[in-house]
């Protein structure tokens, strides 16, 4: 059959957009999660039928089934149901977890307003310096409640301990959406959440997609071999500790270990004494991210130079270079991809998660590492 001017065209792009997509495939292979969901999207890139006319060969854009139309009715993650009632064009984040996850949904742009000290925050200056500049709405301790209603943001996405300030925030007109990200289950439910009430269904799809392939890549690298037991110090003290029901446990069970302090009963981080550590004896101790202490003060200690983390020098900090990755931001999964690999580094290399930091923050937050630790 002949080809027309409009046919070859045609041809020519769709040849284009196949070799484009094929591209970014082989740009992300560095690690499996990033890099798996292109490399899916490459492989069904087909180039489309071009014998009949431009009219009738005309699709639906793929956004399209992934649209959301107003006004939408969500549940946050108080349990309250919250309409909103058009597209929100601006956005007011009291949160670091919510504003870096707004970052991953790229639509920093649309935020008026930020929680307070996010000009001390690495991963803004890297990926979005303009936040840092914004007004401050406070913190969960000391949220300004007028500050916030005086920006009029259409959206305003607060953490759940804010609960009792949400009413005086809908008598000022506001719409709220609080999360609390307290698991891995939960960071996924609040991609969710942020992801509807901004239209960005897709891309939040495609980030939990990242997270879970990393998550996975990580698990069965690691195998069947043997957990060793992790103490997870806290920010202030090493007599601080993370139990079952705080996110650091689910980094620690992502990384193939066990949590030394699975008998504890806080909900946040517990006091413990050198006794109790002693007597739990842990095979790493691990430091928060934030902690205002280092690796060596915790070798240094007598009280733990029986503990046999410390005899072993299994003592290591999380990376802090770019942000807490123990706490539930998106790039969480990092942390049990680093604790993976002082765990088990016969099984997850440290280039491993070199290369999983490097795809990660990239493709959600448009820069490349300098600093992994």
């Amino acid at each position: 059959m002949k080809m027309t001017k409009m046919t070859a065209l045609l041809l020519a792009a769709a040849m284009a957009l196949t070799a484009l997509l094929l591209a970014a495939a082989m740009a992300l292979t560095a690690c499996g999660s990033t890099a798996a969901v292109s490399s899916e999207a490459a492989a069904s890139a087909v180039a489309p039928e071009v014998t009949a006319s431009p009219e009738e060969a005309a699709v639906e854009p793929a956004a399209a089934e992934t649209a959301v139309t107003y006004p939408l009715t969500v549940t946050d993650q108080l349990g309250r149901e919250v309409t909103i009632e058009t597209e929100p064009k601006t956005l007011a984040s009291g949160y670091y977890i919510s504003t870096s996850l707004l970052i991953a949904l790229g639509v920093q742009d649309e935020l008026v307003g930020v929680e307070a000290k996010a000009d001390k925050r690495t991963i803004y200056s890297l990926s979005a310096p303009e936040l840092q500049s914004l007004p401050s709405i406070g913190t969960a301790k000391e949220f300004d409640l007028e500050g916030c209603a005086a920006l009029t943001p259409d959206l305003v996405i607060v953490p759940a301990k804010l609960k009792d300030s949400i009413p005086q925030m809908e008598e000022l007109g506001l719409t709220v959406l609080a999360v609390k990200p307290e698991d891995q289950d939960k960071l996924y439910g609040a991609i969710d959440l942020l992801a509807q009430a901004t239209n960005t269904v897709a891309r939040g799809e495609e980030l939990k997609s990242a997270i879970e392939d990393n998550l996975l890549s990580l698990h069965e690298a690691i195998g069947d071999a043997e957990a060793p037991t992790v103490y997870m110090a806290g920010n202030s003290s090493v007599l601080q500790t993370a139990g079952p029901a705080m996110y650091q446990n689910y980094m620690i069970e992502n990384a193939g270990g066990l949590n030394a302090a699975a008998s504890v009963e806080d909900t946040y981080w517990a006091e413990v004494s050198y006794e109790q550590v002693l007597d739990w004896d842990p095979d790493y101790i691990i430091l928060a991210s934030d902690a205002d202490y280092d690796v060596d003060s915790v070798l240094n200690d007598a009280a733990l130079a029986d503990c046999t983390a410390v005899k072993e020098g299994h003592v290591y900090q999380l990376p802090h270079a770019i942000e807490a990755v123990d706490s539930p931001v998106p790039g969480s999964f990092l942390g049990s991809v680093y604790l993976g690999s002082v765990l088990h580094p016969e099984q997850v290399s440290e280039q491993f998660y070199h290369d999983c930091a490097d795809a990660f923050y990239t493709t959600y937050y448009g820069f490349t590492p300098a600093s992994y630790e």
